[in-house]
């Protein structure tokens, strides 16, 4: 991976430097806030590959933080938090807030710098006009999805589905995160996500052998590929 752009938000001085430490030991260049208010900011003024945000903050809790930068940058910009909250309802709230990973504390700087690593390689989907997943290939610029060369038939929302889940890729994407990529603050009926979920199973899985849509017991869906390690 070449070098990387990281923005570290983070309040506790000791882990920070370490991690600083660690990751401009990778030849990475890491810029680092120890305020929410300040980390927005930087996050907004400037492009960064990643961003380190720890949830634990002095003036604004870090899922805030979260969502003012999904909502306010005009780029896609990778997070991954870093928590001691550990239960799957706290996971659940943040990838709901646009989170695109988690690691709870204590953890291994290593681990860290493999999966900063993963969420660059995807953001750079984002920055291309063509996503290729397997045999499924979409085209953001003319918001079209084929599957091994056939056009899929796909609705506005069928389409916003699959792109967000391509997005998310190879990660699953939760309920909640869905419905608000799809419709934003106004939420729809009670069955309308299931409806649409099945709608697009139909054009994107039910011609072919292996199905690349894949339900997620209790958490939401995500894109398989088949022979997938």
């Amino acid at each position: 991976m070449s070098k990387l752009s990281i923005l570290l938000i983070e309040d506790n001085h000791t882990i920070a430097q370490q991690l600083c430490e660690y990751l401009e030991g990778l030849t990475w260049v890491v810029d680092w806030a120890s305020t929410g208010k300040q980390g927005i900011e930087l996050a907004i003024e400037q492009n960064f590959d990643v961003i380190l945000l720890d949830l634990n903050l002095p003036d604004i809790d870090g899922l805030e933080v979260c969502s003012r930068i999904k909502q306010q940058s005009t780029v896609y910009l990778p997070i991954l938090m870093l928590t001691a909250r550990d239960s799957f309802a706290d996971k659940e709230q943040g990838f709901g807030l646009g989170a695109d990973d988690y690691v709870t504390k204590p953890f291994e700087f290593r681990e860290i710098g493999l999966r900063c690593e993963a969420l660059a390689r995807r953001s750079q989907l984002h920055q291309s006009k063509e996503i290729s997943i397997g045999d499924l290939i979409i085209d953001q610029g003319k918001y079209t999805a084929t599957r091994a060369g056939v056009p899929l038939k796909l609705t506005n929302v069928g389409f916003k589905i699959i792109l967000s889940l391509a997005q998310a890729y190879p990660q699953a994407v939760s309920r909640s995160q869905m419905i608000h990529s799809v419709w934003g603050d106004e939420q729809p009926d009670s069955d309308a996500l299931r409806s649409h979920i099945y709608s697009l199973r139909s054009a994107l899985d039910k011609p072919y052998d292996f199905a690349m849509l894949e339900t997620i017991t209790n958490v939401g869906y995500k894109l398989v590929v088949e022979n997938e390690s």
